[in-house]
């Protein structure tokens, strides 16, 4: 027998804008699932770079989502809202939420749920969402990566690195990588990278242009970053751009990007529409989630917190030591 949603749950709320410190503990009220909502019972959380953001007060949440933290979570299904057709409560799903993850039951669209893969524990299963919608509208649909191409990430020993060396390699590009140590070299070679390019000894524009140049780079450095990637580029490359960890702004030539036919978008996932991130879903159940039931693609795991160690989570997130995921365990 299920039992229904408790009133009251357990979460961690930013109490001001600042440091790790500012996420406390809070009880507050469960949500309801609206229309073509689940509510799930969140067994894990995922945590992503967009909540220290929010945390410091430099990400707002859109004015429809919870103002709790949490963007991806996995866990059971608890209740389902009016017009619910692809989930029964039970059911075992990870999710991209709007916000909310830091809490005992949180709500979506459930056109943003997936199964968990099958064998996949949830503890793994909620470091999906975030880094596999994210890589997947970047790489392969706003970058176009093809078979055969040169693909450098940046950052390849983060959650989003870490799934994008391994999905590029499934799709047989030739992967490149950016890390800051040895030892997340070391991992992203152990992902399937071709070359592993530590910043801090070695100048990955150059190493670029002895291979070619990247076709394709996946990038959330920005800052100075920003003119050395347009160098390393291959002519007909492309710059798709997801972050800016040293800063928006940088004096750019344009007269290089025109001559050279370069690409330089971007995007960030939150503010998107309901129906484009139930499109990304569609095509993860299709193209991504194959992969994971075949062992070409897996969650990168570094550490675990409880719930309300949301803080040291959070900096060992900022500390940039971590290779791969970190998640909270909420249940």
């Amino acid at each position: 027998m299920t039992l229904p949603p408790p009133h009251v749950m357990q979460a961690m709320e930013i109490s001001a804008p600042g440091g790790p410190e500012v996420l406390k503990p809070v009880q507050v009220t469960v949500p309801v699932p609206g229309h073509g909502q689940i509510l799930i019972r969140v067994a894990y959380a995922g945590v992503n770079r967009p909540d220290a953001l929010q945390r410091a007060g430099l990400y707002a949440p859109p004015p429809t989502a919870s103002p709790l933290p949490g963007l991806e979570a996995a866990g059971h299904v608890a209740a389902v809202g009016p017009g619910v057709t692809r989930w029964q409560v039970g059911d075992a799903v990870c999710a991209l939420l709007p916000g909310g993850g830091y809490a005992e039951y949180a709500i979506c669209p459930e056109d943003h749920a997936l199964p968990v893969p099958e064998g996949m524990a949830l503890r793994e299963a909620a470091c999906l969402p975030e880094t596999c919608f994210t890589v997947w509208s970047n790489v392969v649909l706003r970058g176009g990566l093809k078979a055969g191409e040169r693909f450098l990430v940046h950052g390849g020993s983060s959650g989003i690195g870490t799934t994008a060396i391994q999905l590029a390699r499934a799709l047989g590009a030739r992967v490149f990588a950016t890390a800051g140590s040895d030892d997340k070299c070391k991992a992203c070679l152990d992902l399937g990278a071709e070359r592993a390019i530590n910043y801090r000894s070695e100048d990955f524009v150059a190493l670029m242009k002895a291979e070619g140049g990247a076709n394709l780079i996946l990038d959330m450095v920005g800052g100075s970053y920003l003119p050395r990637n347009v160098k390393a580029l291959a002519d007909d490359g492309r710059l798709v751009q997801i972050a800016f960890l040293q800063g928006p702004k940088v004096e750019l030539n344009f007269a290089e990007v025109m001559t050279r036919r370069l690409t330089i978008t971007g995007s960030t996932l939150r503010p998107q529409s309901d129906l484009a991130k139930a499109r990304y879903a569609r095509d993860l159940a299709e193209q991504v989630w194959p992969l994971i039931a075949k062992g070409a693609l897996r969650p990168v795991m570094d550490s675990e917190f409880p719930l309300t160690e949301a803080p040291a989570a959070h900096a060992r997130m900022e500390s940039s030591g971590h290779i791969g995921k970190i998640v909270l365990k909420v249940a």
